[in-house]
């Protein structure tokens, strides 16, 4: 007789076994402490099947999703709305940072002798802007460094099939089969994963995990709970805004792989595929998700956000400064929000958030 598996497995059985695999690897990771780095190319084949299939993946998803709407009013609106959204949430992960570092200032006992001498190189804006949307070659876009400029093409691509028409029939199948055939590539990688996501989480906590506890602990001890409350509180709220209770299941049901993706990862891009599946199946539609989730994965990071204003206190609390006034605050918000949700998509960018922290 047949016996059907039980609900709670079907719709938590993947996330469950890599949540174990990330047990393990933690496990391993004290265990084997520096020798764990013997475990990263077993985690590195994951990754690099994922970053390999990034690059067609975000190409076909976009520029079909573009495609096949015939009102392209409604990519604008998507568009809007996305930025609004970013921005809305990114003040909001800023904020509550800010009230992290007024309870619980992270720099309190710590004392870091600096150098004299600092060589800043200096930025040209305009270079900047022109490197982050567009490309000098076509090879150049066939890489997750100039991810934005590959979407900002797929999106032109997209809009050039759907105003060709009828002509453009046969071509746009082809994106649409495209998408489709790498979803289901996607698939076949994500089989891997457990095995993938077990071995680098070993190496990371057995190669990096002691540095956390050296002078940089009493931050970490600010961003980590911060962080994990953000995502199970905040994400909560978000999703009951977006849909009720129903949502909230919905998002919990699925959000698990892509997030433990991102957390073994460290990169964000490496949970596009993750992601897209994920709202396939929460019933996002088609355009909205393979147009946001690209770009989100792009500028859109809550994460750096909390960062920025982290280290902006850091940094005032060493050089025993005021933290507290409104025009101080203001600019730190600033600064957070233009490095998670502007700087991040721009090539180097974290280099140019770093600086603008400095520099402020």
């Amino acid at each position: 007789m047949k016996t059907e598996m039980p609900a709670f497995l079907k719709s938590y059985g993947f996330s469950l076994i890599l949540i174990i695999s990330l047990l393990i690897g933690s496990l391993l990771g004290i265990i084997f402490r520096g020798n764990a780095s013997v475990f990263k190319p077993f985690g590195d084949i994951f990754l690099n099947l994922l970053f390999t299939a990034i690059i067609p993946l975000v190409f076909f998803s976009i520029s079909s999703a573009v495609a096949a709407m015939t009102d392209i009013r409604r990519l604008g609106k998507i568009m809007s709305t996305m930025a609004g959204i970013f921005i809305l949430t990114g003040l909001i992960a800023s904020m509550i940072m800010l009230v992290g570092v007024s309870l619980y200032p992270p720099a309190t006992g710590i004392d870091i002798k600096l150098a004299n001498e600092v060589n800043l190189e200096r930025l040209n804006a305009s270079e900047q802007i022109v490197r982050a949307f567009t490309a000098a070659d076509f090879s150049d876009i066939l890489s997750k460094n100039n991810m934005l400029a590959l979407i900002v093409f797929s999106i032109l691509i997209g809009l050039a099939t759907s105003a060709a028409g009828d002509k453009a029939k046969v071509f746009s199948s082809f994106l649409s089969s495209g998408s489709a055939v790498m979803m289901k590539v996607i698939s076949f990688i994500m089989y891997y994963a457990p095995i993938g996501l077990c071995a680098y989480f070993a190496y990371l906590v057995g190669v990096f995990g002691p540095q956390l506890l050296g002078s940089y602990a009493r931050a970490m001890f600010v961003y980590y709970p911060i962080a994990i409350l953000y995502f199970f509180i905040a994400f909560t709220v978000y999703a009951y805004i977006a849909g009720k209770g129903i949502a909230v299941k919905r998002f919990w049901r699925n959000i698990i792989p892509p997030s433990l993706i991102a957390l073994a990862t460290g990169s964000s891009m490496a949970a596009i595929p993750a992601n897209l599946q994920a709202a396939d199946k929460i019933g996002t539609p088609k355009d909205i998700r393979e147009v946001i989730i690209p770009i989100g994965a792009t500028m859109h990071m809550e994460g750096s956000c909390l960062a920025a204003v982290l280290k902006i206190a850091f940094l005032f609390g060493i050089f025993n400064m005021s933290f507290s006034d409104t025009e101080t605050i203001l600019a730190a918000l600033g600064i957070a929000l233009l490095t998670g949700v502007v700087v991040s998509g721009i090539p180097g960018g974290g280099t140019i958030g770093e600086l603008l922290i400095i520099s402020f």
